[in-house]
């Protein structure tokens, strides 16, 4: 049972000390990332069977369910919206190291980056299996993908042009990538309508790229981009995690000098971002 406690939400399991949940039917309105990891960890120890329905496919999901899997957790269909898990009595160690999927979202912010400012990069251990749609789009803007056995291969000469953009669950385009494209479709050629079809609130940066010259209009869940030769060099302010990386690319694209503040959100999502966009030949200091 779960309960509000000074605005915690604490959840006990009936029973006292040692007592487990119960296996059950979860069928989710929308196919959550997190929700579909949080239901998959605690099904592995709860008695019975549980059925997952509408299920996140992401990759992140399908290692997750194999690093348990190891563990001695049952689940069978982890990567379907139909997962199901036998629970167990206690999970072990895994036999041996378990090396995550590379961070897709990760990729995806260097690919935009050689769509915006040009060049040629390889990205070790990158997959475009794990981003087939977002492949496709940054192909239809003019960039040249090749999958490597050492990683993705992304080269881009040209000036962008323009595509329409419509988030969904995954395999679709993934609302993180949305402000990476947003501010790829800044600078190409044409107009793009972007459309936002998983969450509300998620245009709070084009304020922020219209500081820099962009050519934005929101409504609703929709933007219309209309590319503009160069963005110009603003203090700007990271409103979250994703967004706050897509004005640091915004500024490799900009005259002149670009300050990103509250780049604690940036944080979240990236080792050192500076330090890898220097390694690159972009010109960033992080202050």
């Amino acid at each position: 049972m779960f309960e509000t406690v000074h605005g915690n939400i604490e959840g006990t399991v009936p029973g006292g000390d040692g007592a487990r949940m119960v296996g059950n039917r979860v069928v989710f309105e929308y196919p959550s990332h997190t929700a579909t990891d949080n239901v998959l960890m605690a099904a592995v120890l709860a008695k019975g069977t549980t059925v997952i329905e509408n299920a996140a496919r992401e990759p992140e999901v399908a290692d997750l369910a194999s690093f348990l899997v190891a563990m001695g957790a049952r689940i069978r269909g982890a990567g379907t919206s139909h997962i199901e898990i036998d629970g167990v009595d206690e999970l072990h160690p895994a036999p041996g190291p378990h090396r995550v999927v590379p961070d897709r979202v990760v990729a995806a912010t260097l690919l935009c980056a050689v769509g915006l400012a040009g060049g040629e990069i390889v990205i070790e251990d990158g997959r475009a299996d794990h981003m087939d749609m977002l492949m496709r789009k940054l192909t239809d803007m003019g960039l040249e993908l090749e999958q490597l056995p050492e990683g993705l291969l992304a080269r881009a000469s040209r000036r962008l042009h323009s595509v329409d953009v419509a988030t969904l669950p995954y395999p679709g385009v993934a609302t993180d990538y949305k402000p990476f494209l947003v501010t790829m479709l800044s600078v190409a050629d044409g107009v793009g309508i972007v459309s936002e079809n998983l969450f509300t609130g998620r245009f709070r940066y084009v304020d922020e790229l219209r500081r820099m010259g962009a050519d934005i209009r929101t409504q609703g869940h929709h933007a219309v981009v209309r590319g503009v030769r160069r963005l110009s060099g603003a203090p700007v302010r990271a409103p979250d995690l994703r967004a706050g990386a897509a004005l640091v690319l915004a500024g490799l694209v900009a005259e002149g000098e670009t300050v990103v503040s509250d780049v604690h959100h940036i944080d979240r999502g990236y080792e050192d971002l500076a330090a890898t966009l220097r390694d690159l030949g972009a010109d960033v200091t992080r202050a």
